[in-house]
């Protein structure tokens, strides 16, 4: 570790070393210990760093920022052997702390995803933390590729990317997406089958996921914009573009429910490539259980006063993340040139 010229906790990463990786987030657990401490930056130069068939890489301790180099030349990858697909065993990191921040990074679980059936869930961040950032994070996997598993947490993504088939984005809480790229891989090898991007658990918390001025793009396989997974989904794609707006199923959300007979499942101001508005001005979905018992019918276009409820100061109250990740991009810029480009 070094501090900074002011007096900032530093630790600097050796490039390409995975043990140094481990190293420096187990000291960074250690410090942070309490809720409250002193922010430390941990920061990760370019390169491939493999932890092979390690998961859950536990990032415990409280305020910590991990800052890699660059979005697509920092890459932190696992390979979980396929015998252990899980949500809940494969995550390249599974984040415990409060106030935690990511930047700059590629998360990639390479879980042979075609070779295990009937389900390949391998997950990057597992997030049982709360109020964590993640800004210009790129997210690889097919399946859980994002979990927010904290029923009370309270999340923030900008200028981020996400890949995935089937629930990648997936969990509880309330997490607001801004301007980012969400995009559909294959959904089988011969690209047959439909993709579903999200799968909420909304249970605790008012908002749910908000996707706010995000891109879709999907190149094969069909998709929707999501599912529920049980007590009360809630999900909602405002100002989003979509590049293939003609893979989009009619539904455009995944008409047969899980385990819940309600959600509220909305979209606002869709526009194609071109940036022509292409909302329905109506779109009723009769959704059901998988068994199709308990159908109930649900308008999915959101009204003019309904959008009016979503900002970040109404979503997040005194915690504005939009604020935090701009002062720390800043601190970020200084500490990147210092230890970079020295």
């Amino acid at each position: 570790m070094s501090l900074s010229g002011n007096g900032q906790r530093v630790i600097v990463v050796e490039r390409g070393s995975v043990q140094s990786l481990l190293d420096a987030i187990d000291k960074a657990n250690m410090m942070n210990e309490a809720e409250h401490a002193e922010r430390t930056f941990i920061l990760i130069p370019d390169g491939f760093y493999n932890l092979g068939e390690t998961t859950l890489t536990r990032i415990s301790g409280h305020n910590i920022a991990l800052i890699g180099q660059s979005m697509e030349g920092t890459v932190i990858q696992n390979k979980p052997d396929v015998k252990i697909e899980s949500i809940s065993k494969t995550a390249v990191f599974q984040n415990r702390g409060t106030n935690n921040y990511f930047q700059d990074l590629t998360l990639k679980n390479a879980l042979d995803y075609y070779a295990s059936e009937p389900d390949g869930r391998a997950v990057t961040l597992q997030d049982k933390g709360t109020r964590t950032i993640c800004n210009r994070v790129r997210m690889l996997s097919y399946q859980d590729t994002y979990y927010s598993d904290n029923e009370l947490c309270q999340n923030y993504m900008q200028d981020s990317e996400i890949h995935g088939t089937i629930d990648f984005i997936c969990g509880a809480g309330d997490v607001w997406f801004e301007r980012c790229r969400i995009v559909t891989e294959k959904r089988t090898l011969d690209g047959s089958g439909t993709n579903i991007i999200t799968a909420t658990r909304t249970s605790d918390t008012k908002w749910g996921y908000v996707f706010n001025r995000c891109t879709v793009e999907n190149d094969v396989s069909m998709f929707n914009y999501g599912r529920s997974w049980h007590t009360n989904p809630r999900c909602v794609w405002l100002h989003t573009t979509l590049l293939t707006p003609e893979k989009l199923e009619t539904t455009r959300f995944d008409d047969e429910g899980m385990k819940t007979s309600t959600n509220y499942f909305k979209e606002y101001g869709t526009t194609d490539g071109e940036g022509r508005d292409i909302t329905p001005r109506t779109n009723k979905v009769t959704f059901t259980l998988r068994d199709h018992t308990q159908p109930f019918v649900a308008e999915t276009v959101m009204t003019k006063d309904e959008l009016q409820q979503y900002t970040v100061k109404r979503i997040f109250g005194k915690w504005r993340p939009d604020k935090v990740l701009k002062r720390l991009e800043k601190q970020n810029r200084k500490l990147k040139k210092k230890y970079f480009e020295e």
